[in-house]
């Protein structure tokens, strides 16, 4: 077989392969895509959202989940939550769609009506199939939810710092929680902490899911300060936030992962990372977007 044969079935081959590659990838944008998207119905986009934080925050019949969790305090003090997920795919043209909800926490203590969220985006790069991540944004400070408030696209780690929260119980939690920033970030990966970042990241109002859900078109700013009543497609999220809220700590050993200014404390590493200052970058913000 001469040498040009040979060129030729390797590229017959190559292209066989990436062709079965691509079809694997258009599979799991299109499972992945529907469950991400949810085809940014507000009612499906509250479900997610319930079950997307129920995974970041303590089971009550479960105390010491708190270990690993956000921890109660970031919560009681959170004026407000984005929650969100999103589908990285491609082969080597890639994107990323994401969608979630906002709440605020209203004077008298309860949450407000939630506000429909999207990201997305396109880039270059070596990406092969799907990924699914997951997210959660705790608002510290007014002035972050006021930036969700007014609508728009409001970007993350822009006018407003955002760092990555701490997770755990216990006397370091409180410390950082002095003064901290006015976003806390948290995220996930096929179930597990990572240290993917939100830097850059630009979420925008739907106001065409809010409307179609209200019957009528409702600015973000009126959803957040409790002048539409909370509906029931969100209580199973507002139930969540609760359950969590009530986890007795009492019992439980100091044990927080309080992330170092420029890295990512990684929760495999056990508690001796956290109080030596031990730290791992898991994952390169300036390949996140």
């Amino acid at each position: 077989m001469s040498f040009l044969q040979k060129f030729q079935l390797a590229a017959e081959k190559a292209g066989k392969q990436a062709a079965t590659f691509g079809q694997s990838v258009a599979r799991e944008v299109q499972s992945g895509g529907e469950k991400t998207l949810g085809g940014f119905k507000l009612e499906n986009e509250c479900a997610k959202a319930a079950k997307t934080l129920q995974t970041f925050l303590a089971d009550p019949n479960h105390p010491e989940s708190a270990l690993n969790a956000i921890p109660k305090a970031v919560l009681s003090g959170a004026k407000g939550f984005a929650i969100f997920t999103v589908l990285k795919a491609g082969f080597v043209w890639s994107g990323k769609a994401g969608s979630g909800v906002v709440i605020a926490r209203l004077p008298d203590g309860s949450w407000s009506a939630p506000s429909c969220i999207a990201t997305g985006g396109v880039g270059f790069g070596l990406q092969i199939g799907a990924d699914l991540s997951e997210f959660v944004v705790v608002l510290n400070s007014d002035d972050a939810l006021s930036a969700f408030a007014k609508g728009g696209n409001v970007t993350i780690g822009g006018q407003l710092a955002a760092a990555a929260g701490p997770i755990g119980v216990g006397g370091a939690v409180n410390t950082s929680l002095l003064k901290p920033a006015p976003m806390f970030t948290y995220s996930k990966s096929k179930g597990l902490f990572a240290g993917v970042s939100l830097e850059g990241t630009v979420l925008i109002e739907r106001k065409d899911a809010n409307e179609a859900f209200y019957g009528q078109a409702i600015p973000a700013v009126d959803l957040l300060s409790g002048k539409v009543p909370p509906p029931e497609a969100a209580s199973a999220l507002y139930e969540t936030i609760e359950a969590a809220e009530a986890v007795d700590e009492s019992g439980l050993p100091s044990q927080a992962y309080v992330v170092p200014e420029g890295g990512v404390v990684d929760p495999s590493l056990g508690p001796a990372a956290a109080t030596s200052g031990q730290s791992q970058k898991i994952f390169d913000a300036s390949g996140a977007h």
